[in-house]
């Protein structure tokens, strides 16, 4: 085991006959859970992926909120072989007495009613991440199968549930042991309702280990009984530790993270901060251990007091000049910082929670942050002073960059004057249907204009490998020509000012070559992408193109494969080929023709469509591969060189 520590009524006549009434009759009703399965994207976001793990996160949340309220210890969360997936918890357990309106024992209440819940004000929870109230019985009408068990001082309980309908009553199956208490809850999944229903290891395990930060003393253990993995989360260190843990690929400007932790109001706001040497910002925050991905106000407060603390201490110590000011980009390069709030009636957009909305949180907040961190800064002179003479070398940076970033704007959307030279664009101006092939080296890029869809594809050739912005500062990146090359094709702007919206294509297609380099390339360019014009990838405009690997003959007649086991697989179907598989070193060995047929062509080509399911987890990956130090490098590269199912030695 590895272990972390530290409801419906119509009338048919009505409705068919087309005369346009709109009567009581063509109002549906959808009882019980039905409206979740009809609309399942309105209570989880979605039905893929990110969906489904949402599943698990109500859950686990439900357990976790048993440890806010001081009755939960341990958290056993597993992924099943048929599927499944079971979540234990030693708190109080769900209640099993009646409920007084509904008629039914407490827990098939929770799990068969929507708004349904101990965390409305009634005492059972002072601080809850659901409150909602929505989150166990969305799982249970989501789900094939879903079973639960309660132990209490009343006994050991049994309940199984079919697509959100009891199966049979509640089942008391014996005493329980006082060692006993708590949750069970299991649940399959519904094939029919979710595109995928194979849930992936490392995403649950990142969110689990953030809430074992979030909650210092819970014990979590993850167990996948496919692999027979299994991680134990405990950390006593808290925010801190995860902070430690953040910048554990980057060189920190101060050994100890700052840590704030105050009591206000009911409410309780807890923070960790650690400057690196490097560029990005990494601020993560949440609100009773919801991951508020959209911030919030309690962000804007720290955000402000940030800012005008640094500004005054760097005033006051004369690093700032009088005619200096500092702003919030400034002050937030390389900063590592989780903002952690806990109060009783937060107010969350939507039911997936991505954004604290309580107004009087962001006050709260910024008086906090600003008393505690100007104290931190008088009594760490030497801290203090290296974080704002970064905050100061950024200020400078930011203005070369603003001038540098004037080269990039374009005059008008569709002007093509402003755009670079080395561009072939498309005749279409909508972005609907236009794309941008971004291509490696010149060769491809003929190659790629000649097979084109003029009306429709656009074409940008790149020379050699761009730069790797995770190793410079803004200013540094925009004098990079092929930077400022994809930026004015785009016509986005980038960072703070990056709008999809104001995008000429809505394909953005890296095509590199199946190589080493090529693989190189690629990489280079989503970090560009990530950390530049991330609200692209979120929009889902960014994509990598996929080349064939083989060229096969037989007789007049030719097959592409995009993998070894394609190629054995082909060259087995044909009992014999007429020459021996062509293995194409780059795109600049296949001649339109063929470029349209395999790469370009939408009718037979294959796109991978980039998607960021895990802010934090990219940026932890981001800096690995690309950061300052090697050591990570070498240790993510020896952990995984067993996924790798082919090493490319070629080019």
């Amino acid at each position: 085991m590895r272990e972390e520590q530290e409801f419906t009524a119509s009338s048919p006549a009505d409705s068919a006959n087309g005369n346009g009434r709109y009567t009581a009759h063509e109002i549906q009703v959808l009882e019980g859970l039905e409206a979740v399965r009809r609309r399942p994207g309105m209570y989880i976001g979605s039905t893929g992926t990110k969906g489904l793990h949402h599943l698990v996160w109500e859950v686990v949340d439900n357990a976790v909120d048993e440890h806010l309220a001081g009755f939960c210890r341990h958290i056993r969360v597993t992924l099943h072989r048929d599927g499944s997936c079971s979540v234990r918890d030693d708190g109080r357990g769900f209640p099993v007495d009646v409920h007084p309106v509904t008629g039914r024992p407490a827990v098939e209440t929770v799990l068969t009613r929507l708004h349904a819940g101990g965390k409305f004000g009634g005492g059972g929870y002072k601080v809850a991440g659901g409150l909602h109230g929505v989150g166990v019985s969305v799982v249970n009408a989501l789900s094939e199968y879903l079973t639960v068990e309660v132990w209490r001082e009343e006994g050991h309980y049994r309940q199984e549930f079919r697509r959100g309908d009891p199966v049979a009553d509640l089942v008391r199956l014996g005493d329980a042991r006082p060692e006993d208490r708590g949750s069970l809850v299991r649940f399959k999944p519904d094939a029919e309702v979710f595109e995928t229903v194979e849930f992936q290891f490392e995403v649950i395990a990142s969110r689990l280990r953030e809430m074992a930060f979030l909650n210092p003393g819970l014990s979590i253990e993850f167990l996948d009984e496919r692999t027979g993995e299994e991680i134990r989360f405990r950390y006593t260190g808290g925010l801190s530790s995860f902070v430690r843990y953040l910048n554990r690929t980057r060189t920190p400007l101060h050994r100890d993270p700052v840590t704030i932790h105050a009591e206000r109001d009911g409410s309780v706001i807890d923070l960790a901060i650690q400057y690196n040497d490097g560029y990005t910002e990494n601020l993560y925050s949440f609100a009773n251990n919801i991951r508020t991905h959209e911030g919030g106000t309690h962000e804007t407060g720290f955000k402000t007091a940030l800012t005008r603390v640094l500004n005054d201490y760097g005033r006051r110590t004369k690093i700032l000049k009088d005619d200096e000011s500092l702003s919030g980009d400034d002050v937030r390069e390389g900063l590592t910082a989780i903002l952690s709030v806990k109060l009783p009636e937060p107010q969350f957009e939507g039911q997936t929670k991505t954004k604290l909305g309580n107004s009087e949180m962001a006050g709260l907040v910024n008086s906090v942050v600003g008393e505690e961190l100007a104290t931190f800064l008088e009594e760490n002179p030497q801290v203090g002073r290296r974080i704002v003479e970064k905050a100061v070398l950024a200020s400078r940076a930011r203005e070369a960059a603003r001038r540098a970033r004037e080269l990039t704007r374009r005059k008008g959307a569709l002007e093509v004057t402003s755009l670079p030279g080395k561009l072939t664009d498309c005749t279409s101006r909508d972005p609907g249907e236009s794309e941008l092939f971004l291509v490696e080296g010149d060769s491809a890029g003929g190659s790629a204009k000649q097979a084109r869809d003029r009306r429709t594809q656009a074409v940008l050739p790149l020379r050699g490998k761009i730069l790797n912005v995770e190793k410079a500062r803004l200013d540094k990146a925009l004098s990079h020509e092929e930077i400022r090359a994809i930026i004015t094709a785009l016509g986005t702007g980038i960072k703070e000012e990056c709008d999809p919206a104001k995008a000429r294509y809505n394909k953005i297609i890296i095509m590199t070559d199946a190589d080493v380099d090529g693989s190189h390339i690629r990489t280079l360019l989503l970090t560009f992408f990530y950390r530049y014009m991330r609200p692209l990838v979120e929009a889902g405009y960014i994509y990598a193109a996929r080349p064939p690997l083989y060229l096969i003959r037989k007789g007049k007649q030719h097959y592409y494969a995009y993998s070894e086991e394609e190629k054995d697989r082909i060259v087995a179907r044909l009992g014999g080929v007429t020459d021996k598989p062509q293995r194409y070193k780059g795109l600049g060995e296949m001649n339109p023709e063929q470029l349209w047929e395999t790469t370009m062509n939408p009718a037979t080509r294959t796109l991978i469509q980039v998607s960021l399911e895990d802010a934090m987890a990219a940026d932890q990956i981001f800096d690995i591969l690309m950061g300052e130090r090697v050591e990570p490098r070498r240790e993510f590269i020896e952990q995984h060189a067993h996924e790798v199912e082919e090493l490319d030695t070629i080019g």
